[in-house]
């Protein structure tokens, strides 16, 4: 996943407060400082990122006026900045490498330091000609995670973009908070997942008597149309919708969907799926549209009761899905067109929206296996 850290350059502490404050609310939680570390841990739960052996990562590459130029020698292995950053992490340290890029040199010795940092920081004075490229390809396959250093929206996008895949993150050295807000929003968007629904014709319907089923109650709200990908097979999940429409019976509730079954799998971030008896607080799970589009959101409770229950079955182009879902008429899925419909109104012949994924299932993780689920 993309990320980003912030750096509150040349502020006041009063200043640099409210940037920190903005980036936490923000969703970013690493904080590049190397003058109030301890200030800084005191505002929220933050990962302070410094020149300093006792930080959560250790910087190297920083002089006293922390511009990130470092010393090239003729010889790049005797570059004490390479020294001293295989020490800190032979000694168990997380290390971070830091250097603006001027030449060539600088750029073979950036990919050294990165065979060795958990995170290479670079500083360039124009992204659009200093070589990314060159430093993304050179360290592809290695364990380290790449971070341009920029000082607003644009330079984020563009380091992010670069090549297929882009840097990993981006050390953000902002002027104003807008521009935290831009570039959290655009990781999120970036990050989103995307899933292809198709509409399946709706087989059967019948009541199968009572089981424990599941509400997954979110900490975020959820507009008409967005619900989660259940199912009693992991090949097929059914967009069942969140309870985001008033009903006769009882207010909407626009955090929760009722889900399905204890047994059944949900949908989670990177693809994965999981027990709907195993989700508890805390844990994040995917909202879906009814284009297929995510989020993700954590999940605030999970309430599980004893309900009667609906089976439904599906079909696409021969492939047969199966769900079991609460027997009420506030539980709805979403039809061909994007409108909920109510399971106490479903029918055979009715069209409603499912996922189904080519891949087997192992510990809820897509694999390239043959397996039967009936």
């Amino acid at each position: 996943m993309k990320f980003a850290w912030i750096k509150a350059e040349g502020q006041n502490w009063d200043e640099k407060k409210l940037l920190i404050t903005a980036a936490l609310e923000s969703g970013i939680d690493h904080i590049v400082d190397y003058e109030d570390p301890e200030k800084i841990a005191k505002l929220g739960n933050l990962s302070v990122v410094s020149n300093t052996k006792d930080s959560d990562i250790h910087m190297v590459g920083i002089n006293g006026e922390g511009d990130g130029t470092l010393t090239i020698p003729d010889d790049l292995s005797n570059s004490k900045d390479l020294a001293d950053l295989t020490a800190l992490k032979a000694s168990g340290s997380t290390v971070a490498a830091y250097m603006e890029i001027n030449s060539k040199k600088h750029e073979e010795l950036a990919s050294k330091l990165g065979k060795t940092a958990d995170y290479l920081v670079l500083q360039g004075k124009d992204w659009t000609v200093i070589p990314l490229e060159n430093i993304i390809a050179e360290l592809q396959g290695q364990d380290v995670k790449i971070i341009a250093a920029v000082k607003d929206f644009d330079e984020a996008k563009l380091a992010l973009e670069t090549l297929e895949y882009g840097t990993d993150g981006v050390l953000l050295i902002p002027n104003d908070i807008s521009q935290i807000k831009k570039v959290a929003e655009f990781i999120e968007k970036i990050d989103s997942e995307t899933y292809q629904l198709v509409a399946a014709n709706v087989t059967k319907v019948e009541p199968v008597g009572s089981g424990d089923r599941v509400c997954v109650d979110t900490c975020s709200m959820m507009q008409v149309g967005e619900g989660m990908l259940v199912g009693s097979y992991s090949k097929g999940l059914f967009l069942v919708h969140s309870e985001s429409l008033e009903s006769e019976y009882v207010a909407s509730r626009p955090f929760r969907v009722n889900a399905g079954p204890v047994h059944a799998y949900v949908m989670t971030p990177g693809n994965k799926t999981r027990y709907l008896s195993e989700i508890e607080t805390g844990d994040e799970v995917l909202t879906v549209d009814s284009k297929g589009n995510t989020k993700t959101t954590v999940v605030g409770r999970v309430k599980i009761e004893k309900r009667p229950l609906m089976l439904v079955e599906a079909e696409h182009e021969g492939v047969s899905v199966r769900t079991l879902l609460q027997n009420a008429e506030t539980i709805r899925l979403i039809n061909q067109d994007g409108d909920p419909v109510s399971v106490a109104q479903l029918k055979v012949g009715d069209r409603v929206m499912v996922y189904l994924d080519k891949s087997a299932r192992h510990f809820g993780m897509a694999i390239e296996e043959s397996i039967i689920e009936k």
